[in-house]
């Protein structure tokens, strides 16, 4: 992302958003409201920036989350399900708030995935999604843009905005965002290097932004033919991926815990292209769903041994991540129940309880659906 070039933030002042209960020219009357307003338009134009760039753009506020609230909101909330919690729009972020995994729609150019009310599966006539389709704004990733005008609209209506979002899996570069978490114990960026060397692939030079947390989002360009999913630690613990239908926090953006910057020497770099083994990884083909092993049948000795391997390489503060992460991938592929016992060995090794090795597995056995 290359930085705001020197008029970017006096052209964007001339379209600052306003407060809506502010009279047209007046001033504001507090250092507060001084320094919102400045955030406000600091953030338009570094959008405004992206989006010359090609890049499709949305307002955020200081949660990460979409700055516009969804104009369906009261409808949702009108058939959701009671006391179940409402989700303030359609989005899927890059942060700790992101809803992993939203499912690709198809028809849409980005196929992104839609996060709505949780409903009873029987509920009757449940509300139809829309993208954007009523013309309103308030649809998330869905008013992403790079139309200048149109981020100056979206702007304008969310006055408290202080980042913006980009949109991943829109051309020109149907961004994918590698997204590098370094919080509880996790060494996200020594987990994709082992993923590097098991898989015969390095990452190329490219953008990359550090987060106030101290992780990376590294920026990299799909293919326009395939769809990436968003996920949340499913490549290795520590990695979230940011595909179609989610967004990255853009370098600029002003949040509650700091400030999104590019790392120096990469801002002004385009995406770099996948690394083809990479991108296999990040779209995994569709698998049978594994026959149930007959009672009594004997299990492959060598299943699911690479998963072991990966818990007894784990250092203090990866443990549990480690065990879960490798329990989910067993039962995922059908031979969870079969390798419950050499995880546990393992787990006990590296120095976890029986108790916490117990849990973690049948932690991984709920969210996996064999509970």
């Amino acid at each position: 992302m290359a930085p705001i070039d020197r008029h970017a933030a006096d052209r964007a002042a001339d379209h600052t958003p306003r407060h809506p209960a502010e009279p047209h020219g007046a001033e504001p009357h507090t250092p507060e409201h001084r320094a919102d307003r400045r955030t406000a338009t600091l953030a338009l134009a570094h959008a405004l920036t992206a989006a010359e760039r090609g890049l499709a753009v949305i307002p955020l506020s200081r949660t990460k989350l979409p700055a516009l609230r969804s104009p369906h909101h009261d409808e949702a909330r009108h058939h959701a399900v009671p006391g179940a919690h409402a989700v303030p729009g359609d989005h899927t972020a890059a942060g700790d708030h992101t809803a992993p995994g939203a499912p690709a729609a198809p028809g849409h150019p980005a196929s992104p995935g839609h996060r709505g009310m949780p409903r009873h599966r029987d509920a009757p006539h449940p509300p139809s999604p829309c993208r954007g389709e009523c013309g309103r704004m308030g649809h998330g990733v869905y008013d992403a843009s790079t139309d200048p005008h149109r981020i100056r609209e979206l702007f304008a209506a969310a006055p408290w905005a202080s980042g913006y979002g980009i949109a991943c899996g829109l051309p020109p570069y149907h961004l994918i965002g590698i997204d590098l978490d370094t919080k509880s114990g996790v060494d996200a960026p020594a987990e994709l290097r082992e993923l590097a060397l098991r898989h015969l692939f390095t990452i190329p030079e490219t953008v990359v932004v550090a987060t106030p947390s101290g992780g990376r989002h590294i920026w990299l360009a799909g293919p326009p033919d395939t769809v990436v999913p968003n996920s949340a630690g499913r490549l290795a613990p520590g990695i979230d991926i940011r595909g179609a239908g989610g967004y990255l926090v853009g370098p600029g953006s002003r949040t509650e815990h700091g400030v999104y910057s590019a790392v120096p020497g990469t801002a002004h770099l385009p995406p770099a292209t996948c690394p083809p083994a990479l991108l296999r990884l990040l779209t995994p083909s569709p698998r049978r769903r594994p026959r149930p092993a007959h009672a009594g049948a004997p299990a492959n000795p060598q299943q699911g041994q690479g998963l072991v391997q990966f818990v007894l390489a784990a250092h203090e503060g990866q443990r549990n991540t480690r065990l879960f992460w490798a329990a989910c991938r067993a039962y995922e592929n059908g031979f969870g129940e079969a390798l419950t016992a050499p995880l546990t060995d393992a787990a006990l090794r590296v120095g976890l309880t029986a108790r916490e090795a117990a849990s973690t597995i049948a932690s991984a056995a709920r969210l996996t659906g064999h509970a």
